[in-house]
């Protein structure tokens, strides 16, 4: 009989909670014909309830709203359900609701952000918008509230198990040696081949192509473009030793002691230089040949349409130009000079 009585006082007590009106924060603003109110409901909710919170803007009968995009000022929270509607109350004025349910991240103090609400009356006689603006601004005033925790207030605030006994009762740990030795063969056994790995790496980090060989050693030499009557000879010298070099690399030319004739006709036979290149390169080599044995002195403009020469044919010319070691180039490059003729 008393299980009985006291089941039914649970129930009871349970049943009046559940009918107990919800306590809810409100705060209205109001602007002119429009009224926004926002509402929060629980005022005391706890960390893992649903929060629920309506915007709702009632406008007289003539006034368009512009009411906060989905989600706006709301970040901090969860979203779980939204749902806007619109309609007219007894008086004709438009009825404007956004409903949320939120969740709040944390326990303790937090609150609802400011909302902006814009407005354009469109009434007779009335003015539109302000001067300079597009439409009238209502900023709602912020919500705060305290999301309770679910921690009793008086419990430690570091929760540790009390393991002394247990661990008692614990088998050893094994040692630790034995991983070390594995990893340490594991290491002595890798280590050839990621030295290998290493040294390969670095040979390929070393690698240019002949063309950027080619183009880095131009880019040097016009560093001065122009050069003065008395060092013309020397800037084609160099110009056409940085042509036979590339001709040389990239076409796998092994001439070094040819003339330009016997070295024009060794290209000519090449599969990969075009009739277009040939004329190129000839008109180059014979024009530096005269520079250099005919003592001619060309105007800036030769020069400049020499140049132009060079460039056009590195750049033609540059797709599928093979890699080759930096270290090697620069240690053959003086023996391929003396034997160069050009």
């Amino acid at each position: 009989m008393r299980s009985t009585l006291l089941l039914a006082a649970a129930t009871a007590a349970l049943m009046l909670q559940l009918t107990l009106p919800c306590v809810a924060i409100e705060k209205e603003t109001k602007k002119g014909p429009v009224t926004v109110t926002v509402r929060v409901t629980p005022d005391e909710p706890r960390i893992g309830d649903d929060l629920s919170m309506t915007i709702e803007v009632v406008a007289e009968d003539g006034v368009e709203v512009l009411m906060p995009s989905y989600g706006e000022s709301l970040e901090r929270f969860s979203i779980l359900r939204y749902l806007p509607n619109e309609s007219i109350d007894d008086s004709g004025r438009a009825v404007t609701t956004h409903d949320y349910v939120l969740q709040p991240p944390f326990s303790g103090k937090q609150f609802i952000p400011e909302l902006l609400i814009e407005f354009v009356d469109r009434r007779p006689g009335q003015k539109p918008h302000p001067d300079g603006e597009d439409a009238y601004e209502i900023l709602t005033e912020r919500l705060a509230f305290e999301v309770q925790s679910v921690v009793p207030a008086d419990a430690a605030p570091e929760m540790k198990p009390p393991i002394g006994e247990l661990a008692k009762l614990l088998p050893p740990p094994p040692p630790r040696w034995p991983w070390l030795v594995g990893v340490l063969a594991v290491l002595l056994l890798a280590s050839p081949f990621a030295i290998r790995g290493f040294l390969h790496w670095r040979r390929l980090a070393r690698r240019r192509s002949a063309y950027d060989i080619a183009a880095t050693k131009l880019q040097r030499l016009l560093t001065n473009p122009h050069p003065a009557a008395g060092e013309v000879d020397a800037f084609f010298v160099e110009l056409s030793a940085i042509v036979r070099r590339y001709l040389e690399d990239r076409f796998d030319l092994r001439a070094p002691e040819l003339t330009t004739e016997e070295f024009l006709d060794i290209c000519s036979q090449s599969p990969d230089m075009n009739s277009e290149h040939q004329k190129l390169l000839r008109d180059f080599l014979r024009g530096a040949d005269l520079v250099k044995f005919a003592h001619h002195v060309p105007s800036s403009q030769d020069i400049d349409g020499t140049v132009s020469a060079v460039r056009r044919f590195l750049e033609e010319t540059r797709e599928n130009a093979p890699l080759l070691d930096v270290d090697e180039e620069a240690a053959t490059t003086a023996a391929r000079a003396e034997g160069s003729n050009v």
